[in-house]
C-alpha cells in the first residue's frame, strides 16, 4: 500500500538543507549539460549566449584596435603593456531578468513514498538551484513580486532568506499580480492543482507586456497514476475538504481522465502565450527538470 504525508506550513519554508542541496545541484550543471545536450558552445559565452559588446557599464574584454576606428577608443594604459594598440569594450547589457515564482501552498506538502523528495522540497531545490546557475551565466534573477533582480553570488541564500520571511507566499497557490518587462522571462514552479482559468488569467496577466516565460508542474508520481485499491478518502489540502470516493479502484480510472485533461490544459495555456510547460515527477533526479528550463532558456534567449 502506498503512504502519504503533508507537510506542514513550518517544513514549507526553504531551510538549509534545501539552500544547500540547490548550491549542490547548480554547481553540477555545467558538467550535467555537456553531458546530456552538448552546450559547451553557450556556456562558454554565459548561458544565453548573450554576452557581447555593446553599450553598457561593465567591462568585457580588450580586443585590439582595428584601422579607421576613432583615436579615442584606444585603452592607453592596456596599450602600453604590449606592441599594438587595444580597445576596452564595454558587455552588452539587454533589459532582461529572469524572474522566479515558487510555490508553497498547503498541497506542496503532499508526498508519497513513491517520490524522493515532496513537491515543495523538489520546488525549492530547482528554484534555487536554477537561480545560481543563471546567476553564473550572467543574467539576474528574482522573486517575482518579492525582490529585485540581481546578479549576487550569494544569489541562492538571498531568495532563500526572501522566502521563509514571506510567510503570506504559505496561502497562496498562485503567483502574486506583477508584469515584468517585455524582455524578461518567468519560470512559475508549482503543481498547479488549480482550475485552469485561474492559472491562465494569471499567466496572461504575466505576459501582458509582453515578457516569456515557463511553466513548470511538480507531480507526485501517485498524482498521475493514482495506484490505490480498495475504501478511500480524499483530502484537498487547500480547502481542509474530504471526499469519501468508495472503491479507490474503480474511481481511479475517472481521476486519471481528469487529471490528463488538467495537464493538456495546462499545457494550452502555455502554448497560447508562446510559453514553455515542462511535467516534472518528483520520482525523477532534480536534475532533469533543471538541465531542461536551462536548455529552454537558453533556447528562446539565442
Amino acid at each position: 500500500m502506498v503512504a502519504t504525508r503533508a507537510l506542514s506550513a513550518e517544513a514549507r519554508a526553504p531551510g538549509r538543507r534545501e539552500s544547500e542541496s540547490a548550491a549542490s545541484l547548480a554547481s553540477r550543471m555545467p558538467r550535467l549539460i555537456l553531458e546530456s545536450r552538448r552546450v559547451s558552445s553557450l556556456l562558454a559565452h554565459g548561458l544565453h549566449g548573450r554576452r557581447r559588446a555593446g553599450p553598457g557599464e561593465s567591462f568585457w574584454q580588450f580586443r585590439p584596435f582595428v584601422t579607421g576606428e576613432a583615436a579615442a577608443r584606444i585603452d592607453w594604459r592596456r596599450s602600453a603593456r604590449d606592441d599594438r594598440l587595444y580597445v576596452r569594450e564595454r558587455e552588452w547589457e539587454a533589459a532582461h531578468n529572469i524572474w522566479l515564482w515558487i510555490d508553497r501552498s498547503a498541497s506542496m506538502g503532499f508526498s508519497s513514498d513513491l517520490a524522493t523528495a515532496p513537491k515543495i522540497e523538489r520546488a525549492l531545490v530547482l528554484g534555487l538551484a536554477l537561480a545560481d546557475a543563471f546567476v553564473e551565466g550572467g543574467e539576474r534573477v528574482g522573486l517575482l513580486g518579492l525582490t529585485r533582480a540581481t546578479a549576487a553570488r550569494n544569489i541562492v541564500e538571498r531568495l532563500a532568506q526572501s522566502l521563509v520571511a514571506d510567510e503570506a507566499g504559505l496561502t497562496q497557490d498562485l503567483p502574486p499580480r506583477a508584469e515584468p518587462g517585455r524582455f524578461d522571462e518567468a519560470i512559475l514552479v508549482s503543481d498547479f492543482l488549480t482550475p485552469p482559468e485561474r492559472v491562465g488569467e494569471s499567466v496572461r496577466e504575466i505576459a501582458g507586456r509582453g515578457s516569456r516565460g515557463h511553466l513548470v508542474a511538480i507531480v507526485d508520481p501517485i498524482e498521475e497514476t493514482f495506484p490505490f485499491a480498495g475504501q478511500a478518502v480524499l483530502h484537498d489540502l487547500e480547502s481542509g475538504l474530504a471526499l469519501d470516493i468508495g472503491e479507490a479502484a474503480t474511481w481511479g480510472a475517472a481521476y486519471r481522465e481528469r487529471i490528463a485533461a488538467h495537464r493538456a490544459a495546462l499545457a494550452e495555456i502555455a502554448r497560447a502565450q508562446g510559453w514553455t510547460f515542462t511535467l516534472h515527477r518528483t520520482d525523477r533526479p532534480a536534475s532533469e527538470a533543471a538541465l531542461r528550463l536551462m536548455t529552454l532558456v537558453a533556447a528562446r534567449g539565442a
